[in-house]
């Protein structure tokens, strides 16, 4: 299966360029017959890349350590959940995988415009097939060809990283990339629209819901991410702006942009260069992110390039795309005119584009810091490092105001809000925000960021349920339904506009988990087995921990363990029982590392108890079983509201869904026309 699966990545290459050319051709010419044979190579392509998938996958199965990709990510005691991963484990195979994806995504695009859309299908086709191109060639010529073999076949594999032997980041990574190659789709109608004139807002109608669905596994996939290294890294944080984290950030912030400027070009008809070059820049930051993880320009520890050769035909594509894009734009420039204007500061395309523009800023900043290092050390030699403070300095106002515009932006009048709308919609919203601040500053609340988010957050909410409220109050009274019969009418009627409110309740259900940041706590303790010590939370109980012990394990040979230290610890809070924690420290025998720390974890919906094992006092005495060996560095960590981080993630990913969801009523349309054609039809018959 292995060789078949290099020989089919072998075949897909002439099959890709063939589908490229005919589709170009096709859509030059018009001549169906060569749109019909560039729309059968997606298909072929498809099959070729999932054979050789299921190759390099077979080749993990059966510990084929001839092949230096399974050799390097795999041995025969890794478990074989993590063997079936192993295709995204690490550069070879995640390459593959993006491009089986895209293939995936590609099929499902032909196959669903068989006989609708015709005027943009060929050079859709040609768009998808270059692409896929584009990640063959890197597959073959690039030297990160998963089948590559060694000169010798090793007894066993070095393994998979431990830290990656997690179930957060066997998911973080194809989560990420079906977030990235869904939204080549909309990218592919963008370049046919740019190619064949066709302007207007139809090709953002017909890949509404692509961008949704790239947008919506982006989002999981960045959060997925986080409680990886929550859970693993051992550090107590969510987010480091790691140069691979701001990578997925990137598109992310650009796509967001996308989703809210589009609302004005179709009901205003206004953005639309704006809206081209949102939807160009987006794909390329998507290339972007997987050219920073695996071009090994920059290092992180999750990312696992070591070659330079890939970086550059990575960036000579980015910038081919590009130069191509901005000669499209430029061409097209007359039919991209906005057909109105913004008429006035208080309305809502002025706080889309104003929202826009923040989230470019934010952009902005983001690869200004992530690429500065690079570009500094290139010029000057010297190594320079950008760490969290500058990220959170320039980010955390742009945030304050986005998280403000969440509220202002869905309910403000379009064109121009006059007094009476502006004191309707926001009267009641402003008043609970400033109450809020009050409260929680008479409680005690004193840091100024948290203080000024969770005021915000306050208003904003007050904005979204008062919309909820009055749609459902309304219904209710229209149509004379239950209150909570009416809530569901109300939002499978527009399904769009309440997955959207969805949405924004998760993101500031989000930014208040990450304002609790601002109250953390971190206290270190020296302890022997029977020492009890005390945490004070910020909400007011004290947790009492006592230190029960530490054990030793030793060349168990499971998961490639030379040892592990198990220190257990229990918990009573305000006197009353609340179990046991315990924290590890782990070494492997196939990894020249430090050793490595498994995190004790308690979470409540208000805070975390997170325990970190830091340091043995004496590891040698304890990995001989010495009695006299038990002491520990213990570091407790109290971390308030992250809990509501992943709430607010299960918030935005229901409302997406429901975004995505048919509208009852172009259901039922659909169906009246479907029965209205068969009626005509019935009747022509006799």
């Amino acid at each position: 299966m292995t060789i078949l699966g290099e020989f089919a990545l072998w075949i897909s290459l002439p099959i890709a360029v063939w589908g490229m050319v005919f589709g170009y051709v096709g859509g030059r010419t018009l001549r169906g017959d060569l749109v019909l044979s560039a729309e059968r190579s997606i298909y072929i392509v498809f099959v070729l890349l999932l054979v050789a998938s299921l190759g390099v996958g077979a080749a993990f199965l059966g510990d084929r350590f001839e092949y230096w990709y399974v050799a390097n990510y795999s041995n025969a005691n890794l478990e074989l959940f993590y063997k079936v991963t192993g295709l995204w484990a690490g550069q070879r195979g995640s390459l593959l995988f993006w491009a089986l994806l895209l293939a995936l995504f590609a099929v499902i695009t032909v196959v669903t415009n068989r006989k609708k859309h015709r005027e943009f299908m060929p050079y859709v086709t040609a768009v998808l097939q270059t692409i896929l191109l584009f990640f063959i060639v890197v597959l073959l010529f690039a030297d990160v060809n998963p089948f590559e073999k060694l000169a010798f076949t090793p007894a066993d594999g070095r393994g998979l990283n431990p830290q990656l032997q997690n179930y957060w980041m066997t998911i973080h990574p194809p989560t990420l990339y079906l977030g990235f190659t869904a939204f080549t789709i909309p990218f592919a109608f963008a370049v046919a629209a740019l190619l064949n004139g066709r302007l207007d807002a139809r090709w953002i109608q017909l890949t509404r819901r692509w961008i949704l669905t790239s947008w919506l596994f982006l989002s999981v996939g960045i959060v997925f991410g986080m409680r990886w290294a929550y859970e693993e890294l051992g550090w107590g944080g969510y987010w480091f702006w790691d140069p691979v984290e701001n990578a997925s950030l990137l598109p992310w912030l650009t796509a967001t942009a996308f989703l809210h400027s589009v609302q004005i070009q179709e009901n205003r008809g206004m953005l639309k260069v704006w809206n081209m070059s949102l939807v160009l820049l987006t794909f390329l930051l998507t290339i972007f992110a997987t050219f920073l993880t695996r071009s090994g320009l920059i290092e992180s520890v999750h990312s696992f390039a070591q070659e330079l050769k890939i970086a550059y035909i990575f960036l000579g594509f980015m910038g081919t795309v590009m130069a191509a894009s901005v000669v499209l734009i430029i061409y097209r420039l007359p039919q991209l005119r906005s057909e109105n204007q913004i008429e006035s500061f208080l309305s809502r395309e002025s706080a889309f584009l104003f929202n826009n523009l923040l989230l470019l800023g934010a952009a902005f900043s983001v690869m200004w810091g992530t690429m500065f290092p690079l570009i500094s050390e290139g010029f000057t030699g010297q190594e320079i490092s950008v760490g969290p403070p500058f990220f959170e300095r320039v980010n955390f106002p742009i945030g304050l105001v986005l998280l403000t515009l969440v509220g202002i932006g869905p309910v403000i009048a379009w064109r121009r809000a006059s007094k009476r709308n502006l004191q309707k919609n926001f009267t009641i919203p402003i008043a609970v925000g400033v109450v809020t601040g009050i409260v929680l500053f008479g409680l005690g609340a004193r840091h100024e960021l948290p203080l000024v988010t969770w005021s915000i957050s306050a208003f904003v909410l007050a904005v979204i349920v008062t919309e909820f409220w009055k749609g459902t109050r309304a219904r209710a009274r229209i149509e004379r339904e239950g209150h909570l019969l009416a809530f569901f009418h109300l939002v499978t009627r527009n399904r769009r506009r309440w997955g959207g409110y969805t949405v924004h309740i998760g993101f500031v259900l989000m930014c208040i988990g990450f304002a609790g940041a601002g109250y953390n706590q971190d206290t270190r303790f020296n302890v022997q087995p029977g020492d009890v010590v005390s945490v004070a939370s910020p909400f007011g109980h004290v947790y009492d921990l006592t230190y029960e012990g530490l054990s030793m394990s030793i060349g168990r040979g499971e998961r490639n363990l030379l040892w592990q230290a198990i220190a257990t610890v229990s918990v009573s809070q305000d006197g009353t029982p609340k179990g046991i924690l315990t924290t590890e420290k782990r070494q492997y025998t196939n990894r020249d590392t430090q050793p490595m720390t498994e995190v004790g974890i308690r979470s409540i919906v208000s805070e975390d108890l997170y325990l970190i094992l830091s340091a043995m006092n004496d590891t040698g005495g304890a990995l001989s079983n010495d009695p006299g060996a038990q002491g520990i560095d213990l570091q407790v960590l109290i971390k308030p509201l992250v809990s509501w981080i992943w709430i607010g993630c299960l918030f935005i990913a229901l409302g997406t869904v429901i975004a995505l969801w048919p509208s009852v009523d172009r259901a039922r349309l659909a169906r009246e026309k479907a029965e209205e054609k068969a009626g005509l039809a019935t009747a022509a018959a006799h």
